[in-house]
């Protein structure tokens, strides 16, 4: 899979930019030997590697996780908001009237 991925990115875009990494001589043949494993090039699992992480990395930041009573909390704020206090209703006048409507 990840070499599909990897041969799917080659075929369609233009390689421009370059990443740089010094590494122990064991992180190297580690690395080295995954690839041999995989039957990739150093730097297509290198790279590969590290845009999965990447993605990985993202999802997990950007993605709202909740258990339990937070969770029955959260939901029930959405699904039950409270009314606005006179303080958000005036900055919602402010918001309206700095955009013209």
């Amino acid at each position: 899979m990840a070499r599909q991925q990897a041969v799917k990115a080659r075929k369609y875009s233009r390689k421009l930019e370059r990443l740089e990494a010094r590494v122990t001589r064991e992180q190297k043949r580690i690395i080295e030997r995954a690839a041999e494993l995989r039957g990739t090039s150093v730097t297509e699992f290198v790279v590969v590697s590290a845009q999965q992480a990447a993605t990985k990395t993202i999802k997990d930041f950007e993605t709202l996780s909740l258990r339990g009573e937070a969770r029955k909390v959260f939901v029930n704020a959405l699904l039950n908001p409270p009314a606005p206090h006179a303080a958000a209703k005036a900055a919602a006048r402010r918001y309206k009237q700095r955009l013209g409507r």
